[in-house]
């Protein structure tokens, strides 16, 4: 592989020079800069980006973190940030903590040492070490937080309305006349399930529905999780349940039919997230749709624009939902009996 020194001595020019002409550092005469071009044509010199990036104290590489790549939640996401990052000029590079902090940590500081300009971070549960803080600091590498926020850490964020989600969710039960709705929430100590589980418990608040914590229980956003949640709470006999994410409601439908109950018939079912194959469920599920592909970018547009703009102070930025009601919460059924009454 020919390196700069060779394209030097075809052009018969210093390697400063031809560094100042494929970095575009410091002027460099038309004659020169021709004569450059045409050694780097003729030899198939490939400049070596990493060492450029260093050069420009910039990589155009952004690292992005999610807690499960082969969550279904998660590749829309990714995709709206990889869209607008590259429309920017960057790379995006990718990396799956499965929701454990010491890989959190590896990838964290691989990027560092990677020289990424900015990272978007999923975050584990827990809290962000101060090490970590104070070396992304020095580095002058921002992070944006998606999805999840952590304690002691104020920075750019983009999150979506997981409170009024689960309000939401479990108003529209109440209002179909349910009165004994379940709660199956999601990874203990992430932000986006208490927040879904503060949503649930001001909605029973709002209906004038007592809070019953039998039936409340705790999952891991995983298929495995929501099928043992599943077991656990259709022995309390629920009417109705709201599951904190389409994976759990899979292991969810898994325990109805283990019970050999029907949904909606014996209990009706609306959950997070929503996915164009969701039709092909029977029954089709009622769903609050979370901006998927939006939150990824709304993120990626954030790190862009903190790093054209750097200062001031962290912003939030809160994504809406959406209520798409179809045959799982029993609506049809609800509305055939009062109809028949």
């Amino acid at each position: 592989m020919p390196n700069i020194y060779d394209v030097a001595r075809r052009a018969r020019v210093s390697a400063a020079t031809v560094s100042a002409v494929l970095n575009e550092s410091a002027f460099v005469s038309p004659g020169l800069k021709a004569r450059v071009q045409a050694a780097v044509a003729s030899l198939g010199y490939e400049p070596n980006l990493l060492a450029r990036g260093l050069a420009k104290r910039q990589t155009k590489t952004i690292g992005m973190i999610v807690p499960d790549i082969a969550n279904p939640f998660f590749p829309e996401v990714v995709r709206g940030a990889e869209d607008t990052v590259q429309t920017a000029g960057y790379t995006l590079l990718i990396a799956s903590t499965d929701n454990d902090v010491e890989k959190e940590k590896l990838y964290l500081r691989l990027f560092l040492a990677k020289r990424v300009d900015g990272v978007i971070l999923t975050k584990a549960p827990g809290r962000f070490p101060p090490d970590l803080q104070r070396a992304f600091a020095r580095a002058g590498v921002p992070i944006v937080l998606l999805a999840r926020t952590v304690p002691g850490f104020a920075t750019d964020t983009v999150e979506m309305d997981d409170r009024g989600a689960a309000y939401e969710g479990v108003m529209h039960l109440r209002r179909l006349g349910y009165r004994r709705i379940g709660f199956i929430g999601g990874l203990h100590g992430a932000s986006t399930s208490r927040r879904r589980l503060d949503g649930y418990r001001a909605a029973l608040r709002d209906a004038r529905l007592r809070f019953d914590p039998a039936l409340v229980v705790e999952g891991d956003f995983r298929v495995e999780s929501g099928y043992r949640a599943g077991l656990e709470l259709l022995k309390r006999r629920p009417d109705a349940v709201f599951v904190g994410n389409y994976l759990m409601t899979v292991g969810f439908m898994e325990a109805l039919r283990q019970y050999r109950m029907r949904c909606p018939d014996d209990v009706a079912v609306v959950t997070c997230d929503d996915h164009p194959w969701l039709d092909a469920f029977s029954p089709r599920l009622t769903t609050i749709d979370l901006p998927k592909r939006e939150l990824g970018a709304a993120a990626a547009r954030l790190l862009v624009d903190r790093l054209a703009r750097r200062g001031g102070r962290p912003r939030i930025v809160t994504l809406k939902n959406a209520l798409r009601v179809r045959e799982s919460c029993g609506c049809a059924l609800r509305e055939a009996a009062a109809l028949a009454r």
